[in-house]
């Protein structure tokens, strides 16, 4: 390049000159294509982290580290190497104990392979006896973005409307995940008195069964084309509710109800 110099002084300021008008013109283009395409290119404050992963954990209380890996880890690697999509496993056998972490590729359902894992798992039938069923967890990273703090001159109920409904609109516009948090939940307060439990023959084991039983209704599966779940039931969970439960019914055909015995 240095033999292409022009010999003079003027040609040498002529030649430098020229090509520095080319290279601030291409410059010039580089920032408005840059501005152009900047319009378009999709941006992220806090961008999505993707972990496609699938924890098994399998406890097997009392056996050595190394029976762990000879009866469990051993056993599951394979099985679990051979679902679609997998491309590595991660083992780790304790006391008691063995942790596999299995790597799917990139952008695979993960919702898919929650169920083969399950799928595969199920399909093994010699884990020791004593072993509990192996359980699968799909691993998630979650980062807090932001807290929002809801205050004002009215009650706690008040508050807690509040903030219920702004979960409902940051789900509204794109929020998949709001916690709660500074209220307490509300609870039903049982006091048994002993001479009650005497008289009544009754125990605080026995009312606890028998709020457990009620205060949830249960699941009877699914109306098929409605798109709705039927359940079973009635969830009874206020002070009033509580109270009517009935414990026992006696041989004269009354019925002896937690309000009967407690406060």
């Amino acid at each position: 390049m240095v033999r292409d110099l022009p010999k003079t002084a003027g040609g040498i300021l002529s030649y430098f000159t020229r090509h520095r008008t080319l290279a601030n013109l291409l410059l010039v283009v580089m920032i408005v294509a840059g501005l152009v395409s900047m319009q378009r290119m999709r941006s992220q404050f806090f961008p999505d982290v993707v972990v496609d992963n699938i924890n098994v954990v399998a406890i097997w209380q009392g056996a050595g580290a190394e029976d762990v890996d000879e009866a469990i880890v051993q056993v599951l690697e394979p099985a679990l190497l051979s679902i679609e999509g997998a491309t590595n496993a991660k083992s780790v056998s304790r006391e008691g104990r063995a942790n596999i972490v299995l790597e799917f590729e990139p952008s695979w359902d993960m919702s898919r392979a929650s169920v083969d894992v399950e799928t595969a798992i199920d399909q093994i039938s010699t884990f020791p006896e004593d072993a509990e069923d192996p359980v699968i967890r799909r691993s998630t990273w979650r980062d807090r973005v932001t807290d929002v703090i809801v205050t004002g001159p009215v009650d706690v109920q008040q508050l807690a409307l509040y903030a219920d409904e702004l979960v409902l609109r940051l789900f509204s516009v794109g929020v998949t995940r709001a916690t709660i948090s500074g209220l307490a939940a509300p609870e039903t307060v049982i006091e048994l008195p002993l001479v009650n439990m005497v008289s009544h023959d009754i125990n605080m084991r026995q009312i606890a069964m028998i709020v457990a039983a009620e205060v949830t209704a249960d699941p009877a599966g699914d109306v098929e084309g409605a798109n709705a779940r039927v359940r079973t039931g009635i969830a009874k969970r206020s002070a009033e509710d509580t109270k009517n439960m009935v414990l026992r019914s006696n041989p004269d055909g009354s019925k002896l109800r937690i309000g009967d015995v407690a406060k």
